[in-house]
């Protein structure tokens, strides 16, 4: 069996009167939302770059960009479900995802299982195998005064007889 790990990142301002997307749930406790052409769920797209980068397929921009109007308020949802599909076609499955976000408010823990929820039939995978943790910066840099959201993932993937 051959495995490999991915890393990704994504990051997007907050502003006031924007829904919050995150994890594929949208926190209607929010007082901000994320800013960016698709929905800005900052969560998933770290993901998609895990995933991604494990399988040397580039990242999430390569293959959905923010210049193209086809992804203007696209649900992100979709690039998950996408990214799963590539992956899969190339031969490999997803073994489990790490997250974390980076954010002061609204508190992420409550939302975390509907996320799991949410996030685990994408990648077609337990919610056993997603793992969503939780930060603030201490009141320090753009999280800390709540001008930004940030989420770091980890994926493995594996492929059988390689």
């Amino acid at each position: 069996m051959k495995i490999r790990v991915g890393m990704g990142f994504d990051v997007h301002q907050l502003e006031y009167g924007r829904p919050f997307f995150l994890g594929g749930v949208q926190l209607v406790d929010a007082s901000k939302g994320a800013v960016g052409h698709s929905d800005a769920d900052v969560l998933i797209h770290a993901i998609c770059d895990a995933i991604l980068g494990a399988a040397t397929l580039r990242d999430i921009g390569y293959h959905f960009s923010n210049k193209d109007a086809r992804w203007k308020g696209m649900d992100s949802k979709f690039f998950l479900k996408e990214v799963t599909r590539m992956v899969h076609e190339q031969g490999w499955q997803i073994g489990n995802v790490d997250c974390t976000i980076c954010l002061e408010a609204p508190k992420i823990n409550p939302h975390i299982p509907a996320m799991k929820q949410v996030l685990a039939p994408l990648m077609q995978i337990g919610e056993e195998d997603v793992s969503i943790k939780a930060t603030t910066t201490e009141t320090l840099g753009y999280v800390g005064r709540e001008e930004g959201v940030n989420a770091y993932a980890v994926a493995l993937i594996m492929k059988q007889n390689a």
